[in-house]
């Protein structure tokens, strides 16, 4: 009974049934938890090095960030591109372009992690100068970069392979396997740096191997689910059709994250700017930041899976309900953890160093952003009905809006407003406000937008047709 039970778990989920919100909320737990082990992979690497080798490690990490998040878009688009396909195909219930799609995106996913391993490493400290990367910690940087790029093909596999399993409905597979692959990391940080003295590239080679691990677990889960779709050299083969519906789809997405990182790179030199100092508390807020964000994100995608699967069945009325129910209870959670943040930020500060002026530095920043979790709660739901539907055109416009023409511009007009004797190059918080101001009104934007309703019309098994073998 129990071994029934557990299989039930593991399997897919369909979400064309039951009550809307209990089905988000059952499909987001996972997801979150998940989430925020991912989110562990990071915060494990900036909390090891700051511990055992010191704060300049910490900045040498955090100022890597933004380069990996720009050369790794691809994967990002074809991730998205898998998980709208996916959920769509799966309920329509279509064996045929569902086996398609996932064999199509194995194979992209292949020779993206090949160009990735030879182009990365190329360019990695050529960007770090253009930053301004401080001299004391760019080789660090350089290091920590090289190896994560010359082992991307676990980052990518993983990304990928489970966008397809959260895009079936399983969400609790990918979620054991992450845990898994996150405690390797954490224990393999500690040895590296601590037994083995290997310093930045110890974090980094643990993160590589963690992922891996991650990844060879769900394809080995794909492998057993026959049932559903097939899985084999035929179906590996390049698809033209679903090849371009992977791009098209994913490329707005990964152009999306590829102008995000553009900008966490302009705002990063300003950053630097700054000195050491400010670069390890942005290190901090981020990588709070980044849990604080994960609710969000959580419901951004649930809400992908839920608004496919349900386009997919034909059931427009049950996306509707479950978007108004969605929005409720990502508001409620990102009200609660704002709260928080606000009450108790200074714990988790210390939890990454113990120099008090970084701490104190920490919270003055952190306090900034918190608020603007709830917007993003709004933010990130709509976006992902509208994605779920394959209209990932309007989130990219709306972050071009926001990040290009509004982030960028306010953080150094603000900090060239504050300078002074005692900030030469103008306020550190220019970086957090303009921040603060960029998601407020991608909120506005993306809710304007919703309404217009133009999302509807973009289901790809429209496009496509569908036919249901399952």
């Amino acid at each position: 009974m129990a071994t029934s039970r557990f299989r039930a778990l593991l399997a897919p989920r369909d979400m064309t049934e039951g009550q809307p919100w209990r089905r988000i909320v059952e499909f987001s737990i996972p997801l979150l938890v998940g989430n925020v082990a991912q989110q562990f992979y990071n915060t494990a690497d900036s909390i090891v090095v700051g511990r055992f080798i010191g704060d300049n490690a910490l900045a040498a990490v955090g100022s890597a960030g933004p380069i990996l998040n720009l050369l790794l878009v691809l994967f990002v688009g074809i991730a998205v591109g898998a998980g709208i396909m996916v959920s769509q195909y799966f309920g329509a219930k279509d064996r045929k372009n569902l086996s398609h799609t996932i064999g199509t995106c194995i194979t992209l996913t292949a020779i993206a992690s090949g160009v990735m391993m030879v182009v990365g490493p190329l360019v990695s400290r050529p960007l770090l100068e253009l930053l301004n990367t401080p001299p004391s910690i760019i080789d660090w940087c350089t290091d920590y970069l090289n190896i994560f790029f010359l082992g991307s093909v676990g980052f990518s596999y993983f990304n990928i392979l489970s966008g397809v399993l959260r895009g079936l409905g399983d969400s609790i597979s990918a979620l054991i396997y992450l845990l898994v692959a996150t405690a390797l990391n954490v224990v393999l940080d500690i040895v590296f740096v601590a037994y083995f003295h290997m310093g930045v590239p110890g974090v980094a080679l643990a993160t590589v191997l963690a992922q891996m691990v991650s990844a060879v677990l769900c394809l080995r889960k794909l492998r057993s689910m026959g049932d559903i779709f097939d899985l084999n050299w035929s179906v590996l083969k390049l698809n033209r059709e679903h090849s371009l519906t992977v791009i098209r789809l994913g490329l707005p997405s990964g152009i999306t994250q590829a102008i995000f990182s553009l900008a966490m790179i302009a705002v990063q030199s300003l950053t630097n700017s700054f000195g050491e100092m400010v670069i390890a508390a942005n290190v901090i807020v981020m990588r709070v930041d980044g849990f604080a964000m994960m609710p969000n994100f959580s419901f951004g995608s649930a809400m992908t899976t839920y608004a496919g699967q349900n386009i997919g069945a034909g059931r427009m009325d049950r996306v509707e309900k479950g978007t108004k129910e969605g929005v409720k209870i990502a508001v409620g959670v990102a009200v609660f953890l704002t709260a928080i943040i606000l009450l108790f930020g200074h714990h988790l500060m210390n939890i990454f160093t113990t120099t008090p002026e970084l701490v104190r530095l920490s919270m003055r920043m952190m306090r900034i952003l918190a608020v603007g979790y709830v917007a993003m709660a709004i933010t990130q739901c709509l976006s992902g009905v509208m994605r779920g539907a394959g209209d990932t055109m309007t989130p990219m416009w709306i972050s071009v809006i926001t990040t290009v023409l509004l982030r960028v511009p306010t953080a150094y007009g603000i900090a060239y407003l504050t300078r002074s004797e005692l900030y030469p190059t103008g306020r550190p918080e220019s970086v957090f406000i303009s921040l603060l101001v960029s998601w407020t009104l991608g909120a506005l934007i993306t809710a304007l937008y919703y309404r217009k309703g133009a999302w509807r019309n973009k289901a790809v098994t429209k496009q496509h047709g569908s036919e249901k073998q399952l």
